[in-house]
């Protein structure tokens, strides 16, 4: 961001001053009463948030320029208001955290003269606005305000990017606001953490025919949005990583009659709260697929992470068809979905040109013998070149869907593709799990076959660094699993504490207990959620296969136990008649108690995995047990450093 960029901010924020005399103000609350949003009208259109009558945002404007002479913003005349109370109940098709989603805000409407809208929703759990245009042509973007003003200095939860060239796998770095300038910049969602308040969680939702929102600092209590520009010119560096060589002025070309995405702050009294939150969906438009029935959320066996280490076999392990052969036996043998095809199994550059020791077809009819379906893996610019041939390919094989990988782009034409292929894959029956991606932003509601979503630092960087940390998996949960499922790929067999744990990219390991991984299981939201262990490790693990054949990926209800970002998790999710717990730590080896208040009346069976008394010195140390709890029991549970604890509750 430039001198001239920063100069704007501070004029902007000085402005505000001298708008809010002789303003016209308008007032929104939240069902509960707790959340109170202020619209102000007069030479800009400025905002504010109050928590339980704490201001959580100070004043802040809302802005578009379009073209090079419509200002959305400035000096605005309203032509009518509209409000609106909704009590709704949304049925997903793929029941992430819950089969049924209370949908209750207030809405503000707002119509200007200028031709454009603005929306404004208040949740119990946040705030929401979008912008709306009704422009009768194309129109170019220049830019959009987006600023947040904190009223004080508070730390952030700062997910910092490079560039817009990005696959969103980075470490949280907790910094204060005014440690932030101009030339950093972070991806979303991020969380602040309000001194003495709630926790608030900027994201998006409804990002379609436009670039994905980033975050700048000004060296100030505030942060600014910034949108990676309209693409003119790209080239390829290899067969999967794009070269921006050339941008526009403007981040967006578009149709002038539309809405724009939501921006949203999630308010969280407690820390628990941003894990059941559901905004970011009931955010995003309605699904497009009018029969979801052959949406089949599952687990999957994954090659890639284990290298496809797999022995005590008779031939050579690698990719070929007697080793992908394994993993449908193993597949079977568990009641485990699917498998992956990941890279290796066709010439890249060419989807049509599968190598020498693979026989697809002969792989998918043998799949079919043992009801496990294949997923295979595409570099996205050579799914996007070979389209037509290439999805009448897989619809020929029988491919339940695609993983498909390193778009490393959310510009205005990338967001596009998105959309592309969720729509194509639909039409064929077929998943979608996007790698190499941005953060979710409602489009798994659009289109539900959008099944999972990287775009997270997963396990798969323990193959090459010791970033993956315990600490760092208790973070995830609060900030990017908020904005939609996340395909981390837990299940390491292979576990080791800080002191002994090293970068092995053939012979790959996990930091923190085995119970840890375990607990993923529970405590992580993917519908199609993988295995990425080598199965030969897996049939030596008949005990916890036994938990991982069992644990569903998809939930009735959610409940956040007890919760503290970066610190600690328990989540309890049911599914029928059986409850699942996960509970995971950081380095700090702890002593917690859970409440089974939420259980129904009665004695219940509960197998739980906990982490051995050798744990924190062999982290792939663990026991299993059996008890009987009853409703209300209030049970301890230790965890080692980077430890967990998983259980099945009948």
């Amino acid at each position: 961001m430039n001198n001239f960029k920063i100069a704007l901010v501070l004029y902007t924020i000085c402005l505000i001053f001298s708008s809010s005399m002789f303003a016209e103000e308008y007032v929104v609350n939240s069902f509960d009463g707790k959340i109170n949003l202020n619209v102000s009208v007069k030479e800009q259109i400025l905002y504010s948030v109050k928590y339980d009558s704490k201001l959580i945002l100070a004043s802040s404007p809302i802005s578009m320029q379009i073209d090079s002479n419509i200002m959305i913003g400035k000096n605005p005349n309203v032509l009518k208001t509209e409000t609106r109370k909704v009590d709704n109940i949304i049925i997903p098709p793929v029941k992430i955290k819950s089969k049924e989603i209370i949908d209750q805000y207030n809405e503000l409407k707002i119509d200007f003269e200028e031709s454009y809208s603005l929306i404004f929703r208040v949740y119990n759990d946040g705030v929401a606005y979008r912008l709306v245009t009704d422009i009768d042509k194309e129109i170019e973007v220049i830019n959009e305000l987006v600023l947040f003003n904190f009223p004080e200095n508070h730390s952030v939860y700062f997910h910092e990017e490079d560039s817009f060239i990005t696959h969103s796998e980075r470490m949280y770095k907790y910094i204060k606001l005014s440690e932030i300038s101009d030339n950093n910049m972070c991806s979303l969602p991020t969380l602040i953490d309000i001194s003495d308040g709630p926790k608030v969680l900027i994201t998006e939702s409804d990002l379609k025919d436009y670039p994905g929102l980033y975050l700048y600092g000004v060296n100030s209590q505030s942060l600014i949005g910034q949108f990676p520009h309209y693409v003119l010119a790209d080239r390829m560096s290899d067969d999967r990583n794009p070269v921006v060589t050339q941008r526009a002025n403007y981040i967006a070309k578009t149709n002038g009659k539309r809405s724009y995405p939501w921006r949203i702050m999630i308010i969280a009294a407690k820390d628990g709260d941003l894990i059941e939150s559901q905004m970011v969906y009931k955010l995003a438009s309605p699904s497009k697929i009018e029969d979801t029935s052959w949406i089949k959320p599952g687990k999957v066996a994954w090659d890639w992470w284990n290298a496809n280490n797999i022995y005590g076999v008779d031939f050579k392990s690698g990719v070929n068809t007697e080793t992908y052969k394994y993993y449908i036996d193993f597949a079977s043998k568990y009641g485990i979905e699917y498998i992956i095809l990941d890279e290796g199994w066709y010439v890249l550059g060419d989807l049509m040109d599968v190598v020498d020791d693979m026989d697809v077809e002969e792989l998918f009819r043998y799949a079919k013998t043992k009801n496990v379906k294949i997923i295979p893996w595409v570099i996205w610019k050579t799914l996007d070149d070979q389209l037509p041939q290439a999805m009448e390919q897989f619809a020929k094989w029988g491919a339940a869907g695609l993983k498909v990988d390193f778009m490393q782009r959310d510009d205005q034409w990338m967001v596009n593709y998105y959309y592309r292929i969720a729509e194509e894959t639909a039409k064929h029956k077929m998943l979608v799990d996007f790698h190499g991606a941005h953060k979710p932003a409602g489009l798994q509601r659009e289109y539900p076959n959008f099944i999972t979503n990287e775009g997270v630092q997963g396990l798969e960087h323990t193959k090459w660094s010791a970033n993956e940390t315990p600490e760092h998996n208790v973070t995830l949960p609060f900030i990017r699993m908020v904005a939609g499922p996340m395909d981390y790929t837990p299940g390491a067999m292979v576990n080791a504490q800080q002191n002994n744990f090293y970068d092995a990219f053939e012979r790959p390991m996990s930091q923190g207990t085995r119970c840890h991984q375990l607990a993923m299981y529970v405590v992580y939201e993917s519908p199609l959620q993988m295995l990425c262990d080598s199965p030969s490790n897996y049939l030596k693990e008949p005990e916890c296969m036994e938990f991982l054949s069992k644990v569903p990926t998809v939930w009735d209800q959610t409940k956040v136990l007890d919760a503290r970002v970066g610190d600690y998790v328990i989540v309890a999710r049911k599914n029928g008649d059986q409850w699942y717990i996960g509970a995971m730590t950081d380095w700090t080896a702890r002593e917690l108690t859970i409440d089974f208040s939420f259980l129904p009346s009665g004695s219940h069976t509960m197998t739980l995995y906990r982490d051995g008394v050798n744990a924190d010195r062999y982290a792939s140390d663990y026991k299993k047990e059996t008890v009987k709890i009853e409703a209300g029991d209030k049970f301890q549970i230790k965890l080692a450093p980077g430890g967990g604890w998983a259980a099945i509750i009948d």
